[in-house]
């Protein structure tokens, strides 16, 4: 709490200086400028593919949401010193957008705040003055919106969407931020070609992470708000009608039991609908933002996703092994052990020993994971993992099938048994719930929700 109070003395302005839009026949660049006053100044940019019949050339419509992607972006060079007054002088921002921007802000650095040890409060943390005006006046026109753009990360969330979407002969494409082998890999598992995925390439001034080493705060961003507003902007150069997003019900849980603090905040159904509300209101790209999982939570997601076997060598859910080339399982963190506990009910051991390249189930390593998994401590892991709930009764269905069918009990499930966690009695009753959950609270149209209801009853 000292650092933060004396970086926000130290250096009390962060500025968002502008943004500059770069257009070529097929590309279009956008590159921003920030600056920490009096300490730094950071230059990340963005390259997005575009039809060459395309032109965003004195597009309002474009200038916002370029404007907006810097929004999104600025959050994560502002946290270095939390300069209490963020001064925007390009664009342009009503008050109730600044209200918009300082609730994602402050609800998505929850866990920055809580790691950080900072005791910040929604109306003073930051204090967000616009200065700007956008450069020119009239939106373009565009031909009628179709299809869907769906994002994948090349888990096994964004596999199951596309896979469902495609097998229903919906018009997709897919799109990536700086692609990795098993984006691409989950779009040939789907049966599309190569050319079906857009990807946008984002440049990162790694100058920040040099501050970091010099002890300036770092911590979790909402990235998902990233993704939300790159992918807008794919979009409408693409003129597709969905961006069809595969966060699910789990998302909305919080990582740190009795507090506000979710580290999936922007994946979150809050910020799914404040997103929806935003591009109405404010980007009018007619663009229609929704989960398409939504109604499911992550038990269901697995067992609707190991139906698809196709996609068990080259799907990746692992943040630190998607940071080497090729993309791995590091074996080593709280999302491979997630992942491995959800999948554990519906693979064998040696489906799951492939998946990982290691037995996840025996390693003594896992335990503190383990015990944060299953709710026995006072956070859930800072990763993008599901309920506690539904990670006890994947546990309870595994140990089950291994009591059934004999077997050797792995550690981490012989020390659920002995810590008294394994009820028996409660696992029919928890997995039918599961297995019949749909949740109401959603935006899918008409249409995505008879689609996933019928795949619903076709798997589970």
């Amino acid at each position: 709490m000292n650092k933060y109070n004396n970086f926000r003395q130290d250096f009390p302005v962060f500025t968002y200086k502008n943004y500059i839009i770069e257009e070529t026949a097929d590309t279009v660049e956008v590159g921003y400028t920030f600056s920490i006053d009096g300490l730094a100044e950071f230059t990340p940019s963005w390259i997005f593919p575009k039809p060459a019949d395309i032109s965003v050339k004195n597009d309002l419509t474009f200038e916002r949401l370029a404007f907006s992607l810097g929004m999104a972006e600025a959050v994560s060079y502002w946290k270095a010193t939390c300069s209490p007054v963020m001064r925007v002088e390009c664009g342009e921002l009503s008050d109730e957008q600044v209200q918009w921007w300082k609730k994602l802000y402050f609800l998505g650095l929850g866990e920055f705040f809580y790691i950080n040890g900072i005791d910040a409060d929604m109306k003073s943390f930051v204090d967000i003055q616009p200065v700007g005006k956008f450069s020119c006046t009239a939106a373009a026109e565009r031909k009628p919106l179709m299809g869907c753009l769906v994002p994948i990360g090349g888990g096994k969330d964004s596999a199951l969407t596309l896979e469902t979407l495609t097998q229903a002969d919906m018009k997709c494409r897919c799109y990536a931020i700086n692609s990795r082998n098993s984006i691409m890999g989950t779009v040939r598992a789907a049966g599309l070609s190569d050319e079906t995925l857009i990807t946008a390439g984002r440049k990162f001034d790694r100058s920040l992470v040099e501050l970091n080493k010099q002890g300036y705060l770092n911590g979790h961003t909402p990235f998902s708000s990233v993704v939300a507003f790159s992918a807008e902007i794919t979009a409408y150069l693409h003129g597709l009608k969905y961006i069809v997003l595969s966060n699910e019900d789990s998302a909305n849980e919080s990582t740190v039991a009795g507090q506000n603090v979710n580290h999936q905040y922007s994946k979150s159904f809050e910020f799914e609908q404040d997103f929806h509300s935003y591009e109405e209101k404010y980007l009018g790209t007619g663009v229609y933002y929704f989960s398409f999982l939504r109604p499911l939570s992550e038990f269901q997601i697995a067992k609707m996703f190991v139906s698809h076997k196709k996609y068990l060598p080259v799907f990746r859910s692992c943040n630190l092994g998607s940071k080497v080339s090729p993309d791995i399982w590091c074996g080593d963190c709280p999302k491979c052990l997630f992942v491995a506990l959800i999948l554990s009910p519906f693979l064998s051991p040696d489906e799951l020993a492939d998946i990982f390249g290691k037995d996840m189930l025996n390693d003594v390593n896992m335990e503190n994971y383990f015990i944060e998994l299953i709710g026995k401590s006072e956070h859930k892991p800072f990763e993008c993992v599901g309920s506690i709930d539904e990670v006890n009764l994947a546990v309870s269905l595994a140990v089950r099938n291994i009591l059934k069918n004999g077997g050797d009990m792995p550690y981490l499930f012989k020390k659920y048994v002995d810590m008294g966690a394994y009820q028996p009695e409660l696992i029919d009753s928890k997995n039918k719930e599961y297995c019949e959950k749909y949740s109401e609270t959603n935006l899918l149209p008409e249409e995505f929700a008879e689609l996933l209801k019928n795949e619903m009853e076709r798997l589970l």
